[in-house]
């Protein structure tokens, strides 16, 4: 029974790094597509920068994964995330987040069964390791999105995630 357990926790974190992996690949091609000065532009004032969305990134994994489940301190100051209009590069804001997923990856490979299980109070909410996990992923995959669809309306251009896929090809039983 303890081999079925343990390839279910690998699983999990294998497909949870995989997705982390994905985003991470979505979020370069959104971002060589753009200029520098679309770094920081906010398409209105209710909404966020790239840079905003990138930084803000970081600081949730940073919270969730990172401190909580890697049981370290929480600095995180999650109000200057959306309140920056300037002050990285897209250079700094790809080693950035490259540095956050890096480590957040080292948290997730050393994790265990008792990590993933156990509760912890994360920003408020009382969320089991696993729970965290498919916050930080979910999380992740929608802000991509957002760069994703801030980056087309910038470039007016697909930014052939998947050129080379056939996507049409039907599941197989």
């Amino acid at each position: 029974m303890t081999n079925i357990k343990d390839k279910w926790v690998s699983e999990f974190l294998e497909n949870s790094i995989y997705r982390l992996d994905e985003g991470t690949r979505m979020i370069k091609i959104s971002l060589d597509s753009i200029t520098e000065s679309d770094i920081w532009k906010k398409p209105n004032e209710s909404s966020n920068s790239i840079g905003n969305q990138l930084v803000h990134i970081c600081g949730n994994m940073t919270q969730y994964i990172i401190a909580s489940l890697g049981e370290q301190d929480d600095y995180r100051n999650r109000d200057k995330e959306f309140s920056m209009t300037h002050g990285l590069t897209k250079i700094q804001l790809i080693q950035k987040l490259e540095e956050t997923v890096k480590n957040v990856k080292l948290v997730l490979n050393g994790c265990n069964k008792k990590q993933l299980i156990t509760k912890r109070e994360v920003q408020g909410f009382n969320l089991s390791g696993i729970g965290i996990v498919i916050h930080a992923v979910e999380h992740y995959s929608y802000h991509t999105g957002q760069i994703a669809f801030w980056t087309k309306l910038l470039t007016n251009k697909d930014l052939g995630f998947f050129d080379g896929s056939d996507l049409n090809i039907k599941n197989k039983l």
